[in-house]
């Protein structure tokens, strides 16, 4: 074995594994080596694929997972065979549920290790969270099988967990490429006459909204011209956040997170429009946001995802870019209606006033030795520089920095909620911060979910990111403490942490907030990282009031 890994006697598959994934065009690797995947990793640096070594493979996951969705690359996750897949699977669960296009290069047991420490069922452990399994079967087909792979996971919007079995990566490999990454493929364009009933859809209809969704995050402005043409107002769903940031006539985030404004004008409406948006429980408030009397379209180039949650009156097979200029076209060959829509100076001035949560007046409920989650949020959203990448981990706390922190576009807002689970949060600042150098990444946290990824801190603050931490410290899992009531939540509830000192630890800059008044330590990193464009990790400790219950969690626990 060489200093960098490689065979002595000439390339292995794991070097061709490698060797392919950094020529299909792989943009940055994400990980923890072991035994079983270090010539594989090494291979992938040889190629100018950026390796970033995390603390644990939980956080790692989440991090290419975060760099995958906001770079419009494809991250890889390099783990070792067994626990090291184990340990990353809440991450990989997350990034399938949320079809992330991701290579997960797992080392695997040899076939004949029938009782190796190390062996499980990778196969049905990647299925069992909705990955797709592939798998390098051969020296003769490495090259194909890694292809392959690599290619699902671009085409199909797949998570594809790649196993390699030790022993065939180990064998001298008998074709080594290099491989072209071809063609990008061209977009699915609807048909003629789906084109001409949405578009008929829209000439008739008074109310519209355009939702859109994580399917329609690189079609913002052919949806927001289509839009305008029609009278139609524009929303999201939370993962395309920011996507109409500039629109005048944009309502932000569609349900549990809309403001009630925002909320009143899309239950209004009398054609609602999904743009690679689901529509689901999550988006329609469990269908509350959709009037009795509205029609349903859905556009979406995934047959499956049509009608997957709810009936619609119309569904649209076809990419939404697409979809969007075809119909403005087909408006435009029928004659331009004269009617304004939903688009008019009322509405204008009334989103103006009051359509965000910043605007709703504020009762105050900060202690002086407790801070309101809201004024804490609203203070630090004036405060930081709007060039940022905001990232959420989930608990109860998560509707403040997702609605009180704006975001300058959809680039802009890093949402990793599909599996639901705490703890993802770091991981995905850190993600995000590789794939967008150029905004200051800030994550917001709860206490729970910050403690049980900590570790990566110190992969932070290695990495010299200049990531502000918003830690909404209740001391408990907040959504729990609510949402049980009255009963004995001692399970649930702990001890004071000072976690502004342990992150003195890791080497970041700790502080503890109280009220918006302890702020003052935050311009002057904010003022360092402007002026010189760096800065060590900020981690503030916000000692946050109880809220008696987040206004969107009652929502969220009607679904489970």
């Amino acid at each position: 074995m060489t200093a960098d890994g490689s065979s002595g006697y000439g390339p292995t598959v794991a070097d061709v594994v490698g060797g392919v994934l950094a020529d299909l065009g792989a943009g940055h690797c994400f990980g923890v080596v072991g035994s079983g995947n270090f010539v594989m990793t090494n291979a992938l640096r040889r190629g100018g694929v950026p390796f970033t070594a995390a603390r644990h493979e939980g956080g790692a996951a989440s991090m290419a997972d975060a760099y995958t969705r906001m770079s419009g690359r494809v991250g890889v996750l390099s783990l070792h065979q067994g626990c090291g897949l184990t340990n990353a699977m809440t991450g990989i669960g997350e990034a399938a549920k949320s079809r992330t296009s991701m290579i997960v290069l797992a080392a695997d047991s040899p076939a004949a290790a029938l009782r190796s420490n190390f062996r499980v069922d990778q196969e049905a452990l990647a299925r069992s969270v909705g990955a797709v399994s592939e798998r390098v079967f051969s020296t003769q087909t490495a090259v194909a099988d890694v292809t392959r792979a690599f290619r699902t996971a671009v085409a199909r919007r797949r998570t594809v967990v790649l196993n390699v079995a030790i022993d065939v990566a180990a064998a001298p490999a008998t074709a080594t490429g290099p491989v072209a990454a071809g063609a990008p493929l061209s977009p699915v364009r609807p048909g003629a006459e789906a084109v001409a009933q949405l578009a008929e859809a829209l000439r008739g209809a008074r109310k519209p909204v355009f939702v859109a969704g994580r399917g329609a995050r690189h079609a913002g402005p052919p949806i927001a011209t289509l839009a305008q043409a029609c009278g139609a107002l524009v929303a999201t769903s939370a993962v395309a956040n920011g996507l109409f940031a500039e629109d005048e006539f944009s309502l932000g985030i569609s349900g549990g997170f809309s403001s009630p404004t925002g909320a009143e004008l899309i239950a209004g409406a009398d054609l609602v429009v999904g743009w690679g948006c689901a529509l689901n429980m999550w988006t329609m408030r469990h269908g509350r946001l959709i009037g009795p009397g509205a029609r349903v379209v859905q556009v979406d180039d995934d047959i499956d995802a049509i009608g997957a949650h709810r009936p619609v009156d119309l569904g649209v097979l076809g990419d939404c870019a697409a979809t969007a200029r075809d119909v403005l076209a087909e408006l435009g060959r029928a004659g331009a209606r004269q009617v304004s829509g939903y688009r008019t100076a009322e509405v204008a001035a009334r989103i103006a006033r009051t359509g965000r949560w910043r605007d709703v007046p504020l009762d105050d409920s900060s202690t002086g030795q407790r801070v309101d989650p809201r004024a804490l949020t609203i203070a630090l959203d004036e405060i930081l520089p709007a060039q940022r990448i905001v990232s959420i981990d989930s608990g109860n706390f998560m509707g403040y920095p997702a609605t009180h922190l704006s975001v300058p576009d959809e680039n802009g807002f890093c949402f990793t909620q599909a599996f639901q689970s705490i703890g993802l949060g770091l991981g995905t600042a850190i993600g995000a911060a590789f794939a967008r150098p150029d905004r200051l990444p800030v994550l917001g946290a709860g206490d729970g979910g910050f403690l049980m990824a900590i570790a990566e801190l110190e992969t932070a603050v290695r990495c010299e990111l200049p990531l502000v931490v918003i830690v909404y410290n209740d001391s408990a899992y907040g959504a729990e403490v609510h949402h049980f009531g009255a009963a004995d939540r001692g399970t649930v509830t702990f001890p004071e942490t000072d976690i502004a000192a342990i992150a003195e630890g890791f080497g970041a800059t700790g502080i503890t907030v109280g009220s918006v008044a302890d702020l003052a330590p935050v311009r002057e990193w904010v003022e360092q990282y402007e002026r010189t464009g760096r800065a060590r990790p900020l981690v503030i400790d916000a000692k946050i009031t109880s809220d008696g219950g987040a206004w969107w969690l009652a929502e969220a626990f009607a679904g489970h």
